[in-house]
């Protein structure tokens, strides 16, 4: 803690301009008053902050209008983070002498910050600026308060959170522990959660507990070759829960002081942790990672030289061959001269979230979000505001795939000890995309063997790749699905036919998860399949925009596989005429193939054919079972 002794002392020497004109007088305290106040300054010296307003109340019980003794007493709750008692105390000793206090307009504004009331924080500190005397270093203090008070009431005004309760919930005894917890971070169904505890005073060990009813089971240490007696921590686990990065200092075969490395889920428990390699990691300090839901980014924090100032956030991409690619700066939209770090990225793929303390904000380190543009840039960083941010340093935010649920690290007045880890609903305008996923495995419609393969999403409006992920060794996948937007949904292996599926997420709907196993065809005579995100509209054969990204599927396809014949076949549900089905259906194929032709693929390799309501899929007594039969489908003539 800071030396409150030698803070109070600075302000009287330093800041005390108004000694003349002040009625209450230090020299006329009573003996006894005054050895219970030296008593409570010593016991605050030692860091016994509740004895030693034991003491100065009993100094003040003696000399009601001990002024210094109001003004210790609340600098003491100050450090106790008591905003509500240390104002008691100021404002108690304002009431006694108004000149006197004068200077203590500026720790008095502190406190007003700390409980929130930024208009009378503001309306202290600017008061406190009127004196002409000040000194250099108060004064900057004090104009670097206003501008934090000054932000917090304007970010009030324009943010209208009335009706948002900040109601942190500790997660209870299962969890926390006396020691320290924090660090947080959780698998996207919510129902893994891994952090770190800081065991025997000064190590850092890695903790997990399983969700199960709705309730947090037993914390226990991870299993397997990961905990050690070295410090590990700043960890992350990967959405599907089979990766942890994190940081590890002072390793053996580290580059510098921390660095970052990797452990994997196997049968036994993670494994033996690898160090990331020196194109991740440096000679300087490297730590807090977050990896995107598709494993392709890995996002960190480093005060590597080539940086802005302070430590700021990289990203590096995982390449083709599994190795990370140089890491390239975020650039000064995220990154300043001071220093940001904890970056979290939602499962959304879309949302950052990070500490910093060089954008504007409540004093210390803040939290902050920055959305992803399509190109690849990001937005001007949002302060979270208040509560969220205080007036203190704030650390690493997780929030759960629903967007709402957030996870941190604090030390409240029901913590267990220490750091605990809590909860709460973040405000819905800072929040991320809610988002969805599918998971399953991909194999061999023939032989059931798992196939590994490239699974992709693609929004279907903008043609923006959303994610791109790789399947295990078996086959296994798990891609994240962000509402507010259509997707293609395809799977890819040289030697089959592409997988096709479509999720429509921009309109609201049932929260769904999708658990879908995918056969892949071989590449084969007569292996066909449908095409899910070729559309049209109503009785039109024109293709649609949202078509083109699973037509370049199929040119893609063909470029692959040079002697591949394909047929083209539209089908149509039996509302209307057959001859006009039978008409539409053929049109529709024809549409296809002549985008096919356009890209560049030889009219012989192609052909069309129309077959309106005759080959029905489904009853066509149901909006769904009409919507099966409405298809377009790609059938292989020849390899």
């Amino acid at each position: 803690m800071k030396n409150l002794c030698a803070a109070l002392l600075s302000l009287y020497l330093l800041c005390l301009s108004h000694p003349i004109r002040a009625q209450y007088d230090p020299a006329k305290v009573g003996k006894k008053a005054a050895q219970l106040y030296s008593k409570g300054l010593e016991q605050a010296q030692n860091d016994d902050f509740k004895g030693a307003i034991q003491s100065m109340k009993e100094a003040i019980k003696i000399d009601p209008k001990f002024e210094d003794a109001w003004l210790s007493m609340a600098g003491m709750f100050q450090e106790l983070k008591n905003y509500p008692e240390a104002i008691t105390g100021f404002e108690t000793a304002r009431s006694i002498d108004s000149n006197y206090f004068f200077d203590f307009n500026l720790p008095y504004s502190i406190n007003l910050a700390g409980k929130g009331d930024f208009d009378k924080a503001l309306a202290a500190v600017t008061l406190f600026l009127t004196d002409t005397n000040l000194n250099e270093t108060s004064r900057k203090a004090g104009q670097y308060r206003q501008n934090c008070y000054q932000f917090a009431v304007d970010y009030a005004q324009k943010h209208k959170t009335a009706d948002y309760k900040f109601e942190p919930r500790n997660l209870g005894d299962s969890i926390n522990s006396e020691v320290s917890e924090y660090y947080p971070t959780i698998t996207i169904d919510g129902n893994k959660l891994i952090y770190t505890r800081r065991v025997n005073n000064n190590n850092e060990d890695f903790y997990e507990s399983d969700r199960v009813n709705g309730q947090w089971s037993q914390a226990r240490g991870l299993s397997g070759n990961i905990n050690t007696n070295m410090n590990e921590g700043a960890q992350n686990i990967s959405q599907d829960g089979q990766w942890l990065i994190f940081t590890g200092c002072n390793f053996p075969d580290g580059y510098g002081s921390c660095d970052l490395y990797i452990s994997y889920l196997e049968g036994d428990g993670w494994s033996t942790p690898e160090n990331l390699g020196p194109t991740v990691n440096t000679e300087f300090w490297e730590s807090a990672p977050s990896l995107s839901p598709d494993k392709r980014d890995l996002y960190f924090a480093s005060r590597r030289p080539d940086g802005y100032g302070g430590s700021d956030i990289y990203v590096s991409h995982r390449m083709l061959n599994g190795h990370w690619s140089q890491p390239e700066n975020l650039g000064p939209t995220i990154n300043t001269g001071a220093d940001e770090s904890t970056p979290f990225i939602h499962a959304d793929n879309h949302s950052l979230y990070f500490t910093s303390g060089g954008h504007p904000g409540y004093g210390g380190d803040d939290l902050f979000v920055t959305r992803k543009n399509p190109d690849g840039t990001w937005t001007t960083p949002e302060n979270l505001g208040y509560p969220i941010n205080t007036i203190q340093n704030e650390g690493s935010l997780v929030i759960a795939a629903d967007g709402k649920t957030a996870y941190y690290a604090s030390d409240r007045a029901d913590s267990r000890g220490g750091l605990d880890l809590y909860t709460f609903e973040l405000r819905s305008d800072i929040r991320p995309a809610q988002t969805l996923w599918v998971k399953g495995r991909v194999f061999d419609q023939s032989t059931r063997k798992g196939l590994p393969s490239s699974v992709e999403l693609t929004d279907l409006s903008t043609k923006e790749l959303i994610s791109k992920l790789q399947t295990d060794a078996t086959g296994n996948y798990l891609i994240t699905l962000p509402r507010g937007r259509d997707y293609a949904f395809n799977v890819n292996r040289r030697g089959y036919l592409f997988y096709s599926a479509n999720f429509s997420l921009s309109k609201e709907q049932k929260d769904s998860t999708y658990n879908i196993d995918i056969p892949l065809q071989p590449i084969e005579k007569d292996a066909a399949i449908v095409l899910k995100n070729i559309f049209f509209d109503r009785n039109q054969f024109d293709l649609k925009p949202e078509s083109q990204v699973e037509l370049d599927k199929i040119v893609q396809l063909m470029k692959e596989n040079p002697t591949l014949q394909i047929q083209i076949n539209g089908h149509t549900d039996n509302i209307g005429k057959q001859a006009d089905n039978l008409r539409l259906s053929e049109n529709r194929a024809k549409s296809v193939v002549g985008y096919l032709t356009a890209k560049g693929i030889a009219a012989q390799r192609l052909s069309f054919k129309g077959w309106g309501d005759s080959l029905p899929v489904a009853g066509n007594t149901t909006d769904e079972g009409r919507a099966l039969n409405r298809r377009t489908e790609m059938k292989v003539i020849s390899k």
